[in-house]
């Protein structure tokens, strides 16, 4: 993973100059905001010097209404760079969260094994907020700061050079204060992210959890462990408002120290006749245009180091890996027959630790292998190497002669049907869990995979039928009935491989027998892998792989491997007498 931060000049030319026509037009009305701001300083010596001593109404009147005029224009300005710039760093946000997204579920299993949804959530979410500073008013503004500040320091020349260039000295000072600052800001930003990240994902835990927690009475633990992590949240925020604080303190000091200066200076100059009492206001006036930018681009200077702090965050994301790299996975899979080698495969989770050792077995077309043994002994391993979410440290898996390693994930997984223990439903209707993996079925296809399930059984109880929502993760179903949805979802996909993770662990006697019924509808000519504990549910397999400590111990079928009276016949035994 790249640790690399990205630069101004690369966030520049990535979201900000595709954005350029849309940018210069907002550049523009704040240009024309920002002179029509001077006007005030301006027409101000104009009121003192002459309108005032002259006790002409007409052009007191006029003055009135031109200086009305621009602070209409200001207002005017104001909204339509709010409407336009804000809305479209709005829809970069959208944009970018959707890019994302669609980013991780791009990457491999491996990656959402070793990080937690809540900080993967905080990632698309809060990660990429920042970059409204650099497209919608943020990045303008500093433009627009700039040139009104240049404008305001001509003026100030004008009227009164010593005095313009007295005040240099402590606005120069602050912007090295001020670049010191970001400099410091910027990680303590990024490591905010992360400890967000963090607390967001254990909070999300906490709360898919709930019935757990409440369970073993536990939630002073999680309450201790949530306050840890808000207080890490607190420190990082504290150290930033260190820094900031620090800008706003020394701006205040010497900025105001630069006007006492001012004040002195200028009431010499008045007692001396060098300037008038217009010219000492219209100064002051001139002045605050010249250092609220200045002031403001350091606050803005802070929002740009926050935005790239969190893109630091999401370019480490986007430049990770695919799963299904297109370099690597060339080879296009239109049709096959289903039969899987496993050629001396060996895996490891880490370095070093390896699960699986020196794995070989046939799974021909059509047929089903049982995967049998102690918990941890690598079953699932197996499956997930077959099903591609895994690949394998050493050997090779093969599809009918085709090195799985290379092949386009996605015309795979076409092909592919898995039901796992724990399946995931999604929060709202039976009929939309089961018609996930074909949004497009027929009803007359639906209705055949619920009947296959045996779904309606259940189903024509409720009143909504399979409209029924069913909460999230499908908390409002038993066990059995969350499984025999996974199951119609299978069957609806029509898949040529199936990889059936502890299928019937959930169920209890009766859904059982009407589980088995489906699942060998489901298994029909199709390349099935069966991981199970419960040995009643495998004894038709055409092969049964004991798999021990990484291992195949025995293989065979089950009354050759009964009859063999090794690993199998104990766990078949055992299982019988309870």
């Amino acid at each position: 993973m790249s640790k690399k931060k990205v630069s101004l000049k690369w966030a520049l030319k990535e979201y900000v100059w595709p954005r350029r026509k849309m940018l210069s037009v907002g550049l523009i009305f704040i240009i024309i905001r920002s002179l029509a701001g001077l006007v005030l300083p301006y027409e101000t010596k104009n009121l003192l010097d002459v309108v005032v001593p002259s006790k002409d109404m007409g052009e007191l009147w006029k003055l009135i209404f031109f200086v009305a005029g621009a602070i209409l224009i200001q207002a005017t300005t104001s909204f339509i760079l709010t409407r336009l710039l804000s809305v479209e760093a709005q829809l970069l946000i959208a944009q970018l969260r959707a890019q994302v997204q669609k980013k991780l579920l791009t990457l491999p299993i491996a990656f959402f094994d070793n990080n937690k949804s809540g900080a993967l959530v905080s990632r698309v979410m809060s990660d990429v907020e920042g970059v409204r500073n650099l497209v919608g008013t943020g990045l303008v503004q500093l433009i627009g700061g700039t040139v009104t500040a240049v404008v305001a320091f001509v003026f100030l020349i004008k009227i009164n050079a010593l005095m313009t260039l007295f005040v240099f000295l402590p606005v120069g000072l602050f912007g090295f204060i001020a670049l010191k600052a970001f400099g410091y800001i910027r990680p303590i930003f990024r490591e905010r992210g992360k400890i967000n990240a963090e607390v967001t994902g254990r909070l999300t835990e906490t709360l898919n959890g709930v019935r757990v927690i409440k369970g073993f009475n536990a939630e002073a633990q999680e309450n201790k462990t949530f306050e840890s992590g808000v207080d890490r949240l607190y420190q990082n925020v504290k150290k930033s408002l260190t820094a900031t604080a620090l800008m706003t303190s020394s701006s205040t000091f010497l900025l105001g120290m630069a006007t006492v200066g001012i004040m002195g200076m200028g009431g010499y100059f008045i007692m001396i006749s060098d300037m008038s009492n217009g010219d000492l206001v219209s100064f002051l006036l001139f002045l605050g245009f010249m250092v609220a930018p200045i002031v403001q681009m350091s606050n803005i200077g802070s929002q740009l180091t926050e935005a790239l702090a969190g893109l630091d965050r999401t370019q480490e994301l986007m430049n990770m890996t695919e799963e299904d790299n297109p370099e690597v996975r060339k080879v296009m899979i239109t049709d096959f027959k289903g039969d899987i080698r496993f050629d001396n495969v060996s895996f490891s989770y880490e370095e070093e630790k390896e699960v699986l050792h020196n794995i070989s077995f046939e799974a021909n077309a059509g047929s089903v292998t049982a995967l049998v043994g102690s918990s941890g002994s690598g079953k699932s391993t197996i499956a997930g190497l077959a099903a591609t979410f895994l690949n394998p440290s050493s050997g090779k898996v093969t599809l009918d002669g085709q090195d799985l390693a290379h092949v386009n994930l996605n015309s795979f997984r076409t092909h592919l049907g898995v039901v796992l223990q724990d399946d995931f439903l999604y929060e709202g209707t039976i009929r939309e869990n089961i018609l996930f993996p074909r949004p497009d079925a027929t009803e007359a296809e639906l209705l055949s995979a619920v009947e296959g399930a045996y779904v309606n059984e259940f189903t024509d109880r409720f009143e909504d039928g399979l409209n029924t929502i069913i909460g999230e993760r499908g908390v409002k179903l038993s066990g059995g009935q969350r499984q025999r949805i996974s199951i119609a979802r299978a069957l609806l996909a029509e898949p040529k491989i199936i990889i059936l993770d502890e299928a019937t662990s959930n169920l209890d006697t009766e859904s059982e027998s009407f589980i088995q019924k489906s699942l060998n509808v489901l298994m029909k000519d199709r390349t099935t892998f069966v991981i199970a504990h419960r040995l009643s549910t495998i004894q038709q397999a055409d092969q049964i792989l004991v798999i021990e400590d990484g291992q195949i111990a025995e293989s065979g079928k089950h009354q050759e491997l009964l009859d063999a009276k090794g690993r199998y016949y104990e766990l078949y035994t055992y299982q019988s007498r309870i």
